[in-house]
């Protein structure tokens, strides 16, 4: 267990503990999941055979409200890998002060390889098999790796059949037409443009002076590419599953993202048609790309990219984590003392959760707000405690990563004590 990915998210936690005064009660709580469960899907294929699908959720505490956290489908989905998920969700959550716990799903499969009806019938077969653990007062679930709004669609459909109620609030980052949130595909990515935008300017970057490459160009990353595209910054490397194109004068952000959406890979990118006139490029692995010589260096793809085997090859001078872990604990200790600004996960890809949050209110409340609306809310979210964190990096002396666990402990540790401790029955 000490190699699990969940050992390593623990030791985070460890490191912040000794700059919070907790009880004994919040920390043991921390050490263990309240939940988890593990099912077998059984799915009918479009050839007549039946395949088995292993299917996991993960309630990992709910201390300050129902649990939250995305779905994943993916043939590395694991239970370790699910609760390390739910893990960095609760603090994800106390974080950005939303009224939730933290929680994960996952199916472990390769999405890639069923037919649309296949995966409506897993994705349904799924919701039958956690429909007692999951709901909008117990643990609301949302998109997340090669998941999307059509699939939550189909799993609140299902819930809806089995509770024999509309239950939009069952789950979030739904299609808007059927109760989701305008903004909400955009969130993670919108998100992270506010923290960078707000922390840069605290290091004297210039946008047209600052070079970016990001690593997983899916929903989030290109977004993100885009959106920092358009503020000036010097996009000069992106990368998916397939490899990666780097162009030191800069790339065509928006055309690449077309030309991906036609040919289904970066790769072929600049090898077809007229867009190979656009700029000179050079090809280069996921790897490659995490070596590249830059100011602003953003993991967007999956877990544990960065680690003691290749981080002395990584010389960004300011890492984002747009996905969750991206960075082992030992090359975190390496990165901090080679001085380089590692802007934790917990902070930077909250912005899905957080409208997340503001899709599952609208559908409570049934009032539903414009994309505006959404994206004040959020940047206001996310440049306040942005803001909060850096204040708390700067008073304790600590990265940005240790003082983001640090303010969530707080909110956790408060929430605890509410319902009592060792110290109230002991000392009254």
């Amino acid at each position: 267990m000490s190699d699990s990915l969940f050992a390593d998210a623990s030791r985070r936690l460890e490191r912040a503990l000794k700059y919070v005064s907790l009880s004994e009660d919040t920390i043991e709580r921390l050490k263990y999941p309240k939940s988890s469960l593990i099912v077998s899907i059984p799915v009918r294929m479009d050839d007549g055979s039946l395949r088995i699908f292993q299917g996991y959720r993960v309630r990992y505490d709910d201390t300050r409200g129902p649990t939250k956290g995305g779905v994943r489908y993916h043939p590395k989905v694991s239970l370790d890998e699910v609760q390390s998920l739910a893990f960095w969700m609760t603090f994800k959550c106390a974080v950005l002060n939303l009224p939730f716990g933290g929680a994960k799903g996952g199916i472990t499969l390769n999405p890639k390889e069923l037919s649309k009806l296949e995966l409506e019938r897993l994705s349904r077969g799924y919701v039958d098999a956690i429909a007692d653990f999951i709901g909008p007062d117990v643990d609301i679930p949302a998109p997340d790796v090669y998941t999307n709004p059509m699939i939550m669609g189909w799993m609140m459909d299902q819930y809806n059949i089995i509770k024999r109620q509309l239950s939009p609030a069952v789950v979030t980052g739904k299609p808007v037409t059927i109760g989701g949130s305008l903004g909400r595909e955009t969130a993670t990515a919108t998100g992270a443009f506010f923290v960078i935008q707000t922390l840069l300017p605290k290091f004297k970057r210039i946008p047209s002076e600052t070079t970016v490459a990001v690593q997983g160009f899916g929903n989030a990353g290109a977004e993100l590419a885009e959106l920092l595209w358009k503020a000036g910054y010097k996009v000069v490397a992106v990368s998916d599953s397939q490899g990666g194109i780097y162009a030191k004068q800069g790339l065509d952000i928006p055309s690449i993202r077309r030309f991906k959406d036609a040919n289904k890979g970066i790769k072929a990118i600049y090898c077809e048609g007229s867009v190979c006139n656009i700029v000179e490029h050079e090809i280069l692995t996921n790897e490659q790309l995490l070596e590249l010589d830059v100011d602003v260096l953003i993991p967007a793809a999956l877990e544990n990219q960065i680690t003691e085997a290749n981080v002395n090859d990584v010389k960004a001078k300011f890492i984002f984590e747009v996905a969750n872990g991206p960075i082992d604990s030992a090359a975190d200790l390496i990165l901090e003392a080679r001085g380089i600004q590692v802007i934790p996960d917990i902070l930077v890809n909250a912005g899905g959760v957080t409208v997340s949050y503001f899709e599952w209110v609208q559908n409570r409340c049934g009032l539903y707000w414009t994309l505006g609306e959404v994206n004040q809310r959020l940047q206001h979210k996310m440049v306040e405690e942005t803001e909060a964190i850096w204040k708390k990096s700067e008073e304790l002396s600590v990265c940005m990563r240790t003082a983001a666990y640090v303010y969530g402990l707080h909110r956790l540790g408060a929430a605890m004590n509410a319902k009592g401790t060792r110290d109230y029955y002991v000392n009254g």
